[in-house]
């Protein structure tokens, strides 16, 4: 047969697997967005230094299904955000987990035909392909296409070896982007391997190979510069398939994942149930309008809001869980949500969409207060509070409501668990800082002002969970505990500021100048002094009134940033507002508070429009993803309905960019939402033809389903 034929017969399967999954409303999604550099300085606000590579995006590529256990994706630099960089042009291995914060990137696996001294291969973004559940590559130093799918345990690996003699596959389980202190690899009969990497936990493996293995030669096993080779026996021309199921409790639990989730079930077939999954997900949402761009921008966003939090829990619900002991439970087992990150909107687009998710993920964080006390927060403040409240408060409440209270109620008022400083809170009011003579970027101390300001919040959130069980006087505590973040205002200068212990505001005071956790969390003064989202009245109040206000907020906005201040996650810069990070996500929004919505949306739509999809390839985002918190702000943004307070069932109505969105909600309903004009300045909300008074509408829209009518000029 002629070589020309063969080659083209080699990618009919490739060819047929893209074309199967452009359709419906899979096809708007780009998965590589996020992937690339940022680097423009005036969107970044600084000239980067030099070998800096921004903290925008931090995505990674790769085949996953929604909130899975395995994300197979490929890896071209270790140590990076999420192993994948686009500028990149050697791929190192493919990789089953990921997340997109420095770690995880565990169980490398990469096919090789005669490698020389080291492990690698050079690729090219014209040979290089992906959909949801899906990826594909050419690697061109080993001349091996590379196609890539998964189910939510298992990793599901193609190799097309141009080269059917001396065909290997490398297990480089000596490395990820956490440190590996052990590993493991031993073969299982014919065709199977099984073993495990360590880290701070043992990640288990079963592996399983459509053709023999003539033996599995290992090099320093255990050990961090050791690696393992499988030589597989020379074969016909058929696709090599690799089959991996994972696990976090054994080989044998990863076997039995396997064996459930894939069998005897073709590349074809899982791939397919891949994209359906996917497709089922993203069609509950359904927009007309817009530009091409905005709805890849947006369905892409979307996709990204589900990877995470992450299952943990096996086939047959067995998990490890706070105290490293396995237990069987009746529930799916997942990550703690990156909350700090998260709880503002992606937690609650996550229960919006997938209510059993977020049923599952609160009874695993319940989980985890049972076992060590406290319920898990994530990096800072105390979020995990307002995620169950306001998941609780929409209608989630197949759980433990009062066992999970009683916890949420020690995070609140017990030292040494999940709030820091948490006694000087509740006596002073406030948490101190120290005043530094001549601080910097990394400075750290107690990060008071930033931890004030959230426990504010994390106390009426839990009010409203006591309020609704009838705790009155832990409602009356909790609420009169929500107004501390009026303790960190300072009048004089009109900044939420740093205070020493002994009350008096710090001294050494810019609030221009950006820190990492001295005073404020990853933020200035005025990227923090606009929340107080459970109590904007409240914070209006402080600025003298709605005119003092708007004038403070216009400022935000227009101050110029000085390019001279240069620290990690605090950039892409409006004025002083800092979209690149979570800490001001909400002052956007803050003028519908003082019946200004048109200039809230002039600055919702700069967001929009310029800052997703940036660069030549349209491929940057303009901050951190964070476990899909950046995305589902676009999401809900550009659909018109924000979660302003996420502990609150309600969503303040903003100007959609689309001319109509359909809802499926989780109850079956249709929740529409029209915009009949071309104007972006909101004139009047309706509901189910009636004028809304406000510009909030409540969760029932999401229970009945309804129509909302935004009307612009």
């Amino acid at each position: 047969m002629d070589n020309q034929i063969k080659k083209l017969l080699c990618f009919v399967p490739l060819l047929l697997l893209l074309i199967s999954s452009s359709h419906g409303q899979t096809k708007y999604v780009n998965t590589f967005i996020g992937t690339a550099p940022l680097t423009d300085p005036k969107i970044l606000g600084y000239e980067l230094p030099h070998g800096w590579r921004s903290w925008a995006g931090l995505t990674f590529p790769g085949s996953s299904l929604p909130n899975a256990m395995v994300q197979l994706s490929p890896i071209t630099a270790y140590g990076s955000g999420a192993g994948y960089e686009y500028e990149d042009t050697v791929i190192y291995g493919f990789t089953h987990t990921n997340k997109g914060h420095w770690n995880l990137c565990n169980i490398p696996v990469l096919p090789v035909s005669n490698p020389g001294k080291g492990f690698s291969s050079r690729f090219s973004h014209k040979r290089e392909s992906s959909a949801p559940g899906f990826y594909q590559v050419y690697l061109d130093d080993y001349n091996v296409n590379v196609s890539l799918t998964s189910t939510l345990r298992c990793g599901y690996h193609q190799y097309e070896y141009k080269n059917n003699t001396g065909r290997q596959i490398l297990f480089d389980l000596a490395k990820a982007n956490n440190h590996i202190s052990n590993w493991s690899i031993e073969q299982d009969g014919s065709n199977a391997l099984k073993g495990y990497q360590q880290t701070g936990e043992k990640i288990y493996f079963y592996a399983r190979l459509n053709t023999k293995v003539e033996n599995l030669e290992k090099t320093k096993e255990g050990q961090q510069d050791g690696f393992a080779v499988v030589h597989l026996v020379n074969g016909d021309a058929k696709p090599v398939t690799l089959e991996i199921g994972i696990s976090f409790v054994s080989t044998a639990n990863a076997k039995e994942n396997l064996e459930k989730e894939i069998g005897n079930k073709s590349f074809s077939e899982i791939r397919k149930e891949a994209n359906d999954k996917w497709e089922s997900l993203l069609s509950r949402i359904q927009v007309k309008g817009g530009t091409e761009k905005q709805k890849r921008m947006f369905y892409s966003c979307l996709y990204r809001s589900f990877l995470w939090p992450a299952l943990r829990s096996d086939v047959n619900m067995e998990y490890t869980d706070a105290k490293h002991n396995v237990v069987k439970s009746g529930f799916n087992y997942y990550t703690e949500p990156s909350l700090w990150d998260t709880y503002r909107n992606k937690d609650v687009l996550l229960g919006l969409i997938s209510p059993q998710v977020t049923l599952d993920v609160i009874k695993s964080m319940k989980d985890v207060g049972d076992k060590t006390g406290f319920i898990p927060t994530f990096f800072h403040g105390d979020h995990g509070t307002s995620s169950i409240a306001g998941a609780y408060l929409r209608g989630i409440d197949n759980f433990d409501i009062k066992g999970t209270y009683q916890i949420l109620l020690r995070n609140a008022n017990v030292s040494g668990g999940a709030r820091p400083y948490i006694t000087e809170y509740i006596e002073k009011g406030y948490i101190s800082d120290p005043d530094i003579a001549n601080p910097h970027v990394e400075t750290k101390a107690k990060a008071g002002v930033s931890k004030t300001l959230e426990y504010s919040y994390d106390d009426y959130s839990l009010a409203q969970i006591a309020k609704k069980l009838g705790d009155t006087a832990n409602y009356r505590i909790l609420m009169a505990r929500s107004k501390n973040y009026k303790n960190m205002f300072d009048p004089s200068t009109r900044f939420m500021r740093g205070r020493l212990e002994n009350g008096e505001w710090i001294k050494n005071f810019n609030p221009q100048y950006p820190y990492y956790e001295y005073m404020y969390r990853e933020a200035n003064a005025w990227q923090v002094s606009f929340f107080a989202p459970h109590d904007m009245p409240g914070l209006i109040a402080l600025y003298g009134g709605a005119k003092g206000f708007e004038s403070k907020l216009d400022s935000l906005f227009t101050v110029p940033w000085n390019p001279a201040y240069i620290a990690r996650n605090v950039e892409t810069m409006i004025g002083q507002y800092c979209h690149g990070n979570q800490p001001d996500h909400e002052a956007p929004f803050a003028y519908y508070f003082i019946n200004k919505p048109e200039k809230s949306q002039k600055i919702i739509d700069t967001i929009l429009n310029s800052l997703y999809g940036i660069g030549d390839d349209g491929l940057a985002l303009c901050g951190m993803d964070d476990a899909g918190e950046m995305s589902a702000w676009y999401v809900l943004s550009s659909l018109g309905l924000y979660t302003y307070s996420a502990t609150d069932p309600a969503y303040l109505v903003t100007v959609p960019l689309f001319d109509e969105v359909k809802w499926k909600t989780s109850s079956g309903k249709i929740l529409t939402l029209t915009k009949p004009g071309k104007g972006r300045a909101l004139t009047a909300i309706n509901v189910n033809g009636k004028p809304l008074n406000g510009y909030f509408v409540s969760h029932d829209l999401f229970k009945s389903g309804g129509e909302i009518r935004i009307l612009t000029k």
